[in-house]
């Protein structure tokens, strides 16, 4: 009998788990962003204060329950060669570009091409965030997509948006996530919640 009642209240309270994989250059913001998401989004969380936010090595992990659903944040500090490890798990990816750095716009767009080329990453939903809109003369979202779109051919057939967001003031973190929560139930079908996924 406890058997039975302890499934039905575990089938009714667990959330449905799905991982986003956030990449791009280092210092572009990623752990910044990563705070401001938590900090907005999760009751009673206060978040580290921006001037102690350091370089991340290896992982930061975070979680936000949002929409129903769980998203397991997954920050990765490295090179892409890391992040490979990590494709496969994924439901999403936000690709963060530091909007303020027009001489490393390059390589971001190097790093990206790449990643978005992956074929363990075919169909998943991407946010691309122009962070650092804080910054006066940063580029815009009009000056990123163009940049970012060049290969349109590599993202494919998938949800995708541009976005201008603040890492450091907050502004324009949630719209993000709250998009792309709802591109990842819809893509579920393609890519089951981890707790469903067969082992």
């Amino acid at each position: 009998m406890y058997t039975l009642l302890y499934g039905f209240y575990k089938y009714v309270v667990q959330k449905d788990e799905f991982c986003v994989l956030i990449l791009g250059l280092d210092n572009a913001g990623k752990t910044t962003y990563l705070e401001a998401a938590k900090t907005k989004l999760t009751k009673n969380y206060k978040g580290i204060h921006p001037s102690k936010i350091t370089t991340t090595v290896g992982l930061n992990i975070g979680k936000i329950d949002i929409g129903g659903i769980r998203l397991n944040f997954w920050d990765l500090g490295g090179t892409e060669r890391v992040a490979v490890f990590y494709y496969e798990e994924s439901h999403a990816i936000i690709y963060i570009v530091d909007s303020s750095d027009r001489d490393r716009i390059d390589e971001s767009k190097e790093i990206f091409d790449k990643m978005i080329a992956s074929e363990s990453l075919q169909g998943i939903p991407l946010l691309v965030l122009a962070n650092k809109q804080d910054i006066p003369e940063c580029m815009g979202v009009r000056e990123v997509k163009p940049i970012f779109n060049k290969n349109a051919h590599l993202i494919g057939k998938r949800d995708c948006m541009v976005m201008p967001v603040s890492a450091l003031t907050g502004e324009g973190v949630d719209e993000g996530i709250r998009w792309l929560v709802d591109c990842i139930k819809r893509n579920a079908y393609l890519r089951p919640p981890r707790n469903n996924q067969e082992s």
